[in-house]
């Protein structure tokens, strides 16, 4: 199916008066979830394990382009049926599965939910959402016209420290937000040249499956595949688009944000196969009744990152977490370090105790020591408990489809270096008429 019509499909299905069953008809009371994962190396092979171990899960179907990658998943999940085409499986087992996860790079994340949810399955999909604006407005339209489970895969977001952070935003505790600084180091980008020539294509990979609805090119070792793709115009996202969405998620969630009026990116000129290695991007929002009127968010990554800035001094001339974001108060800043750390509160240029008993009396944040192991399934365990009618998801595609087109307006922007792009949100277009261009891919059969 092309790429084209899986947006088509999902963008008209507004217009249909049917609305299936929940994925509750089909699951008797007692039985398990069953799951089938697109993408199991990598993330992929985490994302699996976490959904795994939920006690009423079982996995029944596996799908990746590298035969490497569908071998060490099946030896742990023998029983599961193995594919290397993701549309082969959904139509060979729609019958067989109740949810699908998706753990694919950015550009096949859309056209893989789409089709399960087209199918009427609830879906995991890691994130950013998608690789484009237009497909994320589909993938939000779609799953809420089917009245579909869905959950974006930031397993922070379940985290205690990051949602004692909102708690504590929320009740005030620094007064009105003005501004947000939020960072990274991390480098997804490539200033070089794009590279030349054919090299062999691994024995174990199906080049034109992994490299789905994607134009076409010819295949570069250790460029591509398994990893490089993040730091590639066509397949992923830089690195706002992937701790972006970490570091955003908390401040974006806790200030009740929409999407951007305006977004500006100071960033080399683009050349056309990588992202910049070093971002600023500068947002302003509708203001929100946690902000100030006139707000703004500011992103810094690459190596570097952040400059230095006076809304980012800490008291006793410490370091700066090596990446978090800082909210900046009427009353003070609240520093929330990513990841693992609890929030600081820092007002008139000292440290100040948070009195945590005063914002959750109940204790209904849950266990406040940190321990990774134990917290990094909940946020895949709501969503299996969510299918099963025992919980609800909290960062559904309703809320992560506004989070990621935040990140890829600021992606899009990188291709207009220092110019402000005006975005319309009711009409989905810029002011800018060249920008828009950039908010659908091309297209390609495979």
């Amino acid at each position: 199916m092309k790429k084209r019509d899986f947006l088509k499909t999902s963008l008209t299905a507004a217009s249909t008066a049917f609305i299936p069953k929940s994925v509750m008809a089909l699951i008797k009371k007692g039985d398990k979830l069953r799951t089938a994962h697109i993408g199991v190396g990598g993330m992929g092979a985490a994302d699996l394990a976490s959904i795994a171990s939920h006690p009423d899960s079982v996995v029944v179907g596996l799908c990746d382009v590298d035969a490497n990658a569908i071998a060490k998943a099946s030896a742990s999940y023998p029983k599961a049926k193995a594919f290397k085409d993701y549309r082969v499986m959904l139509k060979e087992m729609i019958n067989e599965i109740d949810a699908v996860v998706v753990s694919t790079p950015d550009h096949t994340h859309a056209p893989a939910s789409i089709l399960a949810m087209e199918m009427n399955k609830p879906v995991y999909c890691q994130k950013p959402l998608a690789h484009h604006v237009s497909e994320v407005r589909a993938m939000r339209k779609i799953a809420k016209e089917k009245n579909l489970v869905t959950q974006m895969g930031i397993q922070v977001h379940s985290f205690y420290d990051y949602k004692l952070a909102t708690l504590l935003i929320q009740s005030g505790i620094v007064g009105k937000i003005s501004r947000v600084r939020a960072w990274s180091p991390k480098n997804w980008g490539y200033d070089g040249p794009e590279p030349k020539g054919i090299d062999p294509i691994p024995f174990n990979l199906d080049w034109n499956l992994w490299l789905g609805t994607a134009e076409e090119r010819s295949y570069k070792n250790k460029v591509f595949h398994p990893g490089n793709w993040r730091k590639l115009v066509d397949f992923g996202c830089g690195t706002l688009g992937d701790m972006g969405v970490h570091i955003f998620d908390t401040p974006y969630n806790a200030l009740n944000l929409d999407v951007p009026n305006t977004i500006k990116n100071n960033c080399r000129k683009p050349n056309g196969f990588g992202y910049p290695e070093n971002n600023t991007v500068i947002y302003t929002f509708p203001g929100t009744e946690y902000t100030t009127q006139n707000f703004e968010w500011v992103w810094h990554d690459g190596k570097g990152a952040p400059k230095s800035n006076k809304e980012l001094k800490l008291p006793n001339k410490e370091k700066l977490p090596l990446q978090g974001a800082m909210f900046i108060g009427e009353k003070g800043r609240l520093l929330l370090p990513h990841f693992m750390e609890p929030p600081r509160l820092i007002v008139e240029g000292k440290y100040k105790d948070i009195d945590i008993k005063k914002y959750d009396p109940d204790g209904k944040l849950g266990v406040t020591v940190n321990n990774y192991e134990r917290d990094a399934p909940k946020h895949y365990h709501e969503f299996v408990d969510a299918c099963l009618g025992r919980d609800r998801a909290s960062a559904p595609f309703s809320y992560a489809s506004r989070l990621t087109e935040t990140i890829l307006l600021g992606v899009i922007a990188g291709r207009f270096p220092n110019k402000t792009l005006h975005w319309d949100s009711q009409k989905a277009i810029f002011k800018e008429s060249e920008a828009n261009h950039f908010l659908s891919g091309k297209n390609r059969d495979f």
